[in-house]
């Protein structure tokens, strides 16, 4: 928003400032009933303040002190205050603005069958029958459609953690993005290409003789956990092992078991049997975690209880369903009622919905979901990992096409086309980001990104590979789109190729699976050779991914023998 806007009723205003005032003085009437002052703080910035008395009297503001301006008591009506950094021009923006202010704001968009989408921002208002001024963030400014751009103003403000946020004068945005990944589905893929579901023999031969090693697993100890989020991305990766061995090789008959093991897997969190079962809160609206209702403890499960991480935990659940329903499209009636549940608390597409409030993860102004739920935050909220954000879209887009549901699906485009450019703007640092400090760039991802900081670490350790890798992890179709070959070849080369900051070769577990399959966006035949080697130690496969899946990863994009 343009100003602040505080609404008073039969109060005396106080407006105090911690940088101390230096000057405040009257600047007249910009409008009728409106009343304006301009403030000077003691480093030097400049402020104006507008009133808009109930009763149209002067309210007399008055500068108690450096600390403090005053007004009438028993006061009624709006104050307003902007930062202006552009002078004269600013003022003329502002005042002309004056007495209006946003109140809420509806969100609509549509995808074109060309692969184009564009989603709209149309702001309501109330006060003064004035344009709002309203300040949009780099990526939004980058894909507005041309009525939109002629709203824009020469006037400019730092956000936090975000760049330079650009006035515009408005009611109403409309943005535009193109080359959505229409073409995408659950085999490889890259941009400028359809999905690779066609491997070569050597490769489908390769990836059978490590099949059975995978497909042959207990599924109940890695996906009847006491997390949703393990559980999770335990049934993602059989579901993506299964996958790939019955429509990348054409064996069949060798999924058909797993199959139905993960079917049953699948079955005790439709039936709510797992070992934490998930209760609806009639408070915030939402299907959470029971663990803390049983055992007190906030951070159980990342905290899903308090809504921590809802797009990331049920978005495997959601993806793992879209696969199971493209393998078995019997399997969907018994099953769609409580996957479109999940979508629901996660996502939802609707704001009349009186069970679940509208897209909970996923802020559309900002173009990424925020992580945090109902936590305390001192810098306000947050996101760790920019892939499983894209995950939960990706699985969006899958579950929407494998369900029948065509709004989902493209809705779910739409969040990776949004994606892909805020991430590349904001979290994931190309050399010639223009967006953060340019002495933090070298990092290449900003770790945790806060409203209010950017910190280059997790939650759960300082490691390189931990703070590069959960912006990596889980690979999939989708991770080329948003993971820009120009960043992967900048980051592998700072940080994990061979003589650089964490070299690949010396990291251990399975970060070191996700880095080599990373690394299959811009050396497929690097990443083929290092899953396919006899010796490999297959403690580097991270436990919610599959050598199979990798494999064809690399392959897929042009890995391996041809």
């Amino acid at each position: 928003m343009g100003f602040i806007t505080a609404i008073y009723n039969n109060l005396q205003p106080a407006i105090q400032s911690a940088v101390l005032f230096r000057k405040v003085e009257p600047a007249g009437s910009p409008q009728g009933g409106i009343f304006k002052y301009k403030i000077t703080l003691e480093d030097g910035k400049n402020w104006l303040l507008y009133v808009t008395p109930e009763n149209g009297a002067d309210p007399k503001l008055k500068l108690e002190n450096n600390k403090l301006i005053s007004g009438p008591t028993g006061f009624k009506g709006v104050i307003q205050v902007a930062k202006n950094p552009s002078a004269e021009e600013g003022e003329g923006i502002y005042d002309k603005s004056a007495g209006s202010y946003a109140t809420n704001i509806k969100i609509s968009g549509s995808v074109g069958a060309d692969g184009t989408g564009t989603y709209k921002f149309s702001f309501e208002k109330a006060g003064k029958d004035a344009p709002l001024v309203m300040y949009a963030l780099p990526h939004h400014v980058e894909s507005f459609d041309d009525a939109t751009k002629n709203s824009k103003k020469n006037m400019k403000l730092s956000t936090t953690t975000k760049g330079m946020a650009t006035a515009c004068v408005g009611d109403s945005w409309t943005m535009v993005e193109g080359n959505l990944p229409l073409s995408m589905d659950f085999a490889p893929w890259k941009p400028g290409s359809s999905s690779q579901a066609t491997l070569s023999e050597g490769a489908k031969n390769a990836i059978k003789a490590v099949a059975g090693n995978e497909l042959s697993q207990d599924m109940e100890p890695q996906t009847n956990l006491n997390s949703m989020y393990f559980s999770g991305k335990g049934l993602n990766k059989f579901a993506g092992a299964i996958y790939t061995v019955q429509e990348l090789v054409g064996d069949k008959a060798a999924a058909s078991g797993p199959l139905n093991g993960l079917k049953e897997s699948f079955k005790r969190f439709v039936e709510n049997k797992q070992q934490i079962p998930l209760v609806y809160d009639n408070v915030w609206k939402g299907v959470v975690s029971s663990g803390t209702y049983e055992k007190g403890d906030t951070g159980l499960d990342f905290g899903n209880t308090l809504y921590n991480d809802h797009h990331f935990h049920y978005g495997y659940f959601i993806l793992t369903a879209a696969i199971i329903g493209k393998l078995d499209p019997a399997w969907l009636d018994a099953n769609k009622a409580y996957v479109n549940m999940l979508v629901r608390d996660s996502g939802n597409s609707v704001d009349n919905d009186e069970h679940f409030p509208f897209s909970r993860a996923f802020d559309w102004y900002h173009g990424h979901s925020w992580a945090k739920g109902l936590f305390e935050s001192a810098d306000g909220k947050d996101q760790e990992s920019t892939s499983e954000d894209t995950m939960y879209a990706y699985a969006i887009k899958m579950w929407g096409k494998t369900s029948g549901d065509k709004s989902m699906e493209a809705r779910g485009n739409l969040m990776l086309g949004i994606l892909a450019r805020t991430l590349n703007n904001y979290f994931l640092m190309r050399n010639d980001n223009v967006n953060q400090p340019k002495n933090f760039i070298g990092n290449k991802v900003t770790g945790i990104l806060f409203e209010n900081k950017i910190d280059h670490t997790t939650y759960f350790g300082t490691n390189l590979e931990y703070i590069q890798g959960i912006h990596m992890l889980p690979l999939l179709p989708n991770s080329a789109y948003t993971r820009s070959a120009k960043f992967v070849k900048e980051e592998w080369d700072a940080m994990f190729a061979s003589g650089a900051a964490a070299p690949a070769e010396k990291v251990t577990g399975g970060w070191k699976g996700v880095l080599y399959a990373n690394l299959a966006i811009i050396d497929p035949e690097a990443s083929w050779k290092y899953f396919a080697q006899p010796s490999l130690d297959l403690s580097s496969i991270d436990g919610g991914a599959s050598r199979i899946w990798y494999l064809a990863y690399a392959a897929g994009l042009g890995g391996g023998p041809k």
